[in-house]
């Protein structure tokens, strides 16, 4: 069976195999979200991106390897709900927005401004700050040099739509001319969307659908 990214709470974990890169999906938690390890096929080292609860079941996805860095997309409690378990438990250095660490409880020690990179062993991400569902949300878009690039959008984009703005036009506004520019703008269709919860997408499945999003404001 290949990868679809269709995870359960209290299922088991979606192994998406690149070439460098091992991306592992599990969802946890009351909200539903999705927790991404990945691990760079030439040296082993770890990276987790959000981690949004159920400690046990993250340590466990993680494994003896352990993880170098936690990476949380934004400021959303749901999104940081295991992370104080999960650094006391390895030792990780942690990453988000510049914006949104205060927002965070646990120590930021490194600051994400957009353009930043951030690795994992000897594979590079790049930070896209998107900002409208919060302040400084952060997209990490893996370019991979053997195929399609991969996106982790956070709570900013999702199949149908983009992250909720509860109404505020402003911020809707914000957030989707950021997707445009920063992701579609700058990706081709095939790149690979692992959003913050449900089933993942791609850039060309949502594509046609922006002119539409933009007109009903959500």
């Amino acid at each position: 069976m290949g990868y679809s990214g269709a995870v359960k709470v209290g299922g088991a974990a979606d192994v998406h195999e690149l070439t460098d890169l091992m991306i592992s999906k599990v969802a946890v938690g009351r909200m539903d979200n999705n927790a991404y390890v990945l691990r760079c096929r030439a040296t082993d080292e770890q990276l987790l991106i959000d981690a949004a609860a159920e400690p046990r079941t993250l340590l466990a996805l993680i494994g003896d390897s352990s993880i170098a860095s936690v990476v949380t997309t934004h400021q959303h409690g749901d999104h940081w709900g295991a992370l104080r378990e999960v650094v006391d438990a390895t030792g990780a250095r942690t990453y988000a927005g510049r914006y949104d660490a205060e927002g965070i409880p646990v120590p930021t020690d490194v600051l994400l401004d957009d353009g930043d990179t951030v690795t994992v062993g000897r594979v590079e991400l790049t930070a896209r700050h998107l900002t409208g569902h919060t302040p400084g949300s952060i997209a990490l878009v893996y370019d991979d040099p053997h195929g399609a690039p991969h996106v982790f959008t956070g709570d900013c984009l999702f199949p149908g739509g983009i992250g909720n703005t509860w109404g505020d036009a402003g911020r809707f506004t914000s957030l989707l001319d950021d997707v445009e520019t920063k992701l579609f703008g700058a990706l081709p269709d095939e790149t690979w969307v692992y959003p913050g919860h449900g089933n993942d997408t791609t850039l060309g499945a949502e594509r046609p659908h922006l002119a539409e999003w933009r007109k009903r404001g959500w």
